[in-house]
């Protein structure tokens, strides 16, 4: 009878390539993995690794083998699966990678939601990019990936690993607002990305999927971008482009998690989306754990406001009245707009005042909001006069 776990060696080997990549990826010694080998050289009788320069590789025959380990461990996967879903409660520990815009926009909710329908289940996440992340998935340090492909730099397929489309995700331009690089480009005129060519950009290090789309972008636009700063911390992208001094792309799931950033947004021509996707290992996907998260994530995209950005540019304003979304816009308008010596929210005797200010279905919203505000205040502190001052501060705001 062959030994499962080390199969699973083999396996790791054909994917790794080196005894110490293996060792490093399991936590043992290459002494210790290639004992192990050589047991199961043993318990088959027939030759799996041949000498090459410092290192080993692989026999034909140990790739048949290999296989075959593909077909074992899944199985035991769906076998695993079946007995964890005849449990009455999803229980236990779930270990998930996932990338910085997700966390930022899904995971808080998706905790969240988990804690009140699964008290039972723990949730454990890692900051981690998909490519190595995949490699932990298959090495069981990781259960599920979260995992994103940018128009035409898709993935190759991860043997022993099975993914599914969780949302496609918009891409975005920020850009300076002010300085010497803010791009002036009128309202009436299509964008072209070609009109950044003299700006300087802040991207994703090339060896990146989203690097490498954007740069692949700017030339085929006509320009090689001038990418004075790498890295792949979108806050810090944003923070640039705020203060004048990069451009970059940020992905829409972000706009829909922080405020609207004090910088210009504009629509990409063409629109292109990057596609969000979980990945799990093959035969996993039955788990109840691992259902439950994806139908936790499903959800919070569903919930997720995509940004509203017209075809023309979207100058940057105050990112206390302005949110991605339409209706989460108005929700922020009436809960946040003082009027002094009444506090917050817009009733009756202030609607006829903003109606040069404000389009009627902004109004239709606020008013029912403004009037639970005012019975509010009403029974705490009796009634109060508004002022008029607040005609004038949100003119000043459009």
């Amino acid at each position: 009878m062959l030994d499962v776990y080390r199969l699973r060696l083999l396996r790791e080997l054909d994917r790794r390539g080196t005894l110490a990549a293996v060792a490093r990826a399991l936590s043992y010694s290459p002494s210790a993995i290639s004992q192990q080998l050589g047991q199961l050289e043993a318990e088959t009788g027939v030759t799996l690794l041949e000498p090459v320069g410092r290192g080993v590789r692989l026999t034909p025959l140990a790739r048949i083998l290999v296989t075959h380990t593909e077909a074992i461990l899944e199985r035991l996967e769906e076998a695993e699966a079946e007995l964890q879903a005849a449990a009455t409660e999803v229980r236990g520990t779930l270990r998930v990678a996932s990338f910085q815009s997700v966390l930022f926009a899904l995971i808080p909710s998706v905790l969240t939601r988990l804690a009140e329908r699964h008290p039972g289940l723990r949730v454990e996440i890692t900051h981690e990019q998909a490519i190595p992340a995949f490699d932990g998935l298959l090495a069981h340090e990781f259960d599920l990936v979260l995992g994103e492909e940018y128009p035409g730099v898709a993935l190759p397929p991860v043997a022993g690993a099975s993914t599914q489309l969780l949302a496609r995700d918009e891409l975005f331009l920020v850009l300076p607002a002010h300085g010497p690089y803010a791009v002036d480009a009128p309202t009436d005129e299509r964008f072209r990305l070609a009109d950044l060519a003299g700006v300087p950009w802040i991207l994703d290090p090339p060896s990146t999927a989203p690097g490498a789309w954007a740069r692949n972008a700017c030339r085929e636009a006509g320009f090689e971008p001038d990418v004075r700063y790498a890295g792949s911390d979108l806050l810090f992208e944003v923070l640039l482009a705020e203060r004048g001094h990069a451009a970059s792309v940020i992905p829409g799931l972000l706009l829909s998690a922080v405020p609207r950033p004090g910088a210009r947004i504009q629509r990409i021509p063409g629109r292109p989306h990057r596609r969000l996707t979980t990945g799990v290992r093959a035969g996993a996907a039955g788990q109840p754990a691992i259902r439950a998260l994806r139908e936790a994530l499903r959800q919070a995209v569903r919930e997720a406001s995509q940004p509203e950005v017209p075809d023309a540019d979207l100058a940057a304003r105050d990112p206390g009245l302005v949110r991605p979304h339409p209706a989460a816009a108005v929700e922020q308008l009436a809960g946040r707009v003082t009027v002094p010596g009444v506090g917050r929210g817009l009733g009756d005797d202030v609607q006829d005042d903003l109606a040069h200010v404000l389009p009627p279905p902004v109004l239709e919203v606020l008013r029912p909001a403004g009037r639970r505000a005012a019975r509010d205040r009403s029974d705490r502190t009796g009634p109060c006069a508004p002022s008029a001052s607040i005609t004038h501060r949100i003119a000043a705001r459009q």
